[in-house]
């Protein structure tokens, strides 16, 4: 069966980044002859207009990651585009439609990617390819955290422990969209105020001594529900200090070790618990997919870009997304 569409440009290569050895931001290259994928059965081809640059993409490219891609590789899960060509088994999309996506075959640093049918999704009209592009990983992550792992319902109680980055507010937004009441962590006023206009009921500075007590406080005593935490190595005993009875934690992000006192999690009864989202199940994708669409359709997801760079300052994106001290929403790199 012949292919469904012809790249519109006859274009045989592409730019893109290409890690040749695991190492620092500086293995990230720019090459101006990557040939461009074909999709086969139900593969798509996606014009990349826009890719997502997310902190696991710093840790596979220095090769300290679990799962290492062969060498040399293209970095990147997330993207917004246009679908350019589709494989012949392909029945969801066609030529032109704009669409995200939450994993790639090739990788999305590069001006075309190519994924699966089934981890392509269609972009409302009111996003931008930027906000598509900051679609992918934090909000698929937040979402499994809140409303598979965590245990909560409406009306419960959530801390979201480092919430200005693009998982805590995707996961600030699910969580009030469902009922839930949000509280969120952020360490600059500006960071705050973004948690808040987001939906959080409350927002404490976790630079602050006392926050602690101030989130018991505001949970009339009891701690939360449930706590989604960005960063276990620093705030993980604290979790555990302050969970209510019977709550849950969930470890969405992790930099090192951290030594905790596990009479807490027996005093507290409490379930800690990890996540990592590439093992999330097909019928899991496939309920975030469609909650995703249903809170891009009603308006709640409004993913919050905080800073555009080029192909050529990829390296940049990559010092600034571990570096940079109170983030504040998505990094994306455009096209």
């Amino acid at each position: 069966m012949k292919r469904a569409f012809t790249v519109a440009t006859q274009k045989l290569i592409m730019r893109a980044i290409r890690v040749s050895q695991f190492g620092g931001p500086e293995v990230l290259k720019v090459e101006e002859n990557v040939p461009i994928p074909s999709p086969k059965e139900d593969q798509v081809l996606i014009k990349v207009i826009a890719a997502g640059v997310n902190p696991v993409d710093t840790y596979i490219r220095s090769g300290t990651y679990a799962a290492k891609p062969d060498l040399p590789y293209t970095p990147g899960m997330d993207s917004a585009g246009v679908v350019e060509e589709v494989g012949p088994k392909v029945t969801k999309f066609k030529k032109g439609s704009r669409v995200f996506t939450y994993r790639s075959l090739t990788g999305t640093y590069a001006e075309y990617t190519l994924a699966s049918e089934d981890h392509v999704a269609n972009l409302h009209n009111d996003l931008t390819f930027e906000q598509g592009a900051s679609l992918g990983v934090p909000y698929y992550t937040a979402y499994r955290a809140i409303m598979f792992k965590s245990g909560v319902k409406a009306g419960s109680t959530i801390l979201i422990h480092g919430a200005s980055g693009a998982v805590g507010l995707a996961c600030i937004q699910i969580g009030a969209a469902h009922g839930m009441k949000m509280l969120g962590t952020a360490s600059t006023p500006e960071g705050m105020e973004l948690v808040k206009r987001n939906g959080a009921f409350a927002v404490f500075n976790h630079q602050q001594d006392g926050y602690l007590q101030k989130i018991t406080e505001a949970t009339n005593g009891e701690g939360p529900d449930s706590i989604i935490e960005m960063l276990a190595n620093v705030n993980l005993q604290n979790d555990i200090n302050i969970i209510k009875r019977n709550g849950s934690i969930v470890v969405v992000g992790n930099r090192g070790n951290i030594e905790i006192n596990a009479r807490g999690i027996m005093a507290k009864e409490c379930v800690v618990t990890g996540l990592v989202l590439m093992q999330a199940s097909p019928e899991e994708l496939a309920k975030m997919t469609k909650g995703i669409q249903d809170g891009m359709a009603t308006g709640w997801i409004q993913p919050h870009v905080s800073h555009q760079y080029s192909l050529a300052e990829a390296h940049q994106a990559h010092k600034d997304v571990i570096e940079s001290s109170g983030a504040k929403g998505k990094l994306v790199i455009k096209l």
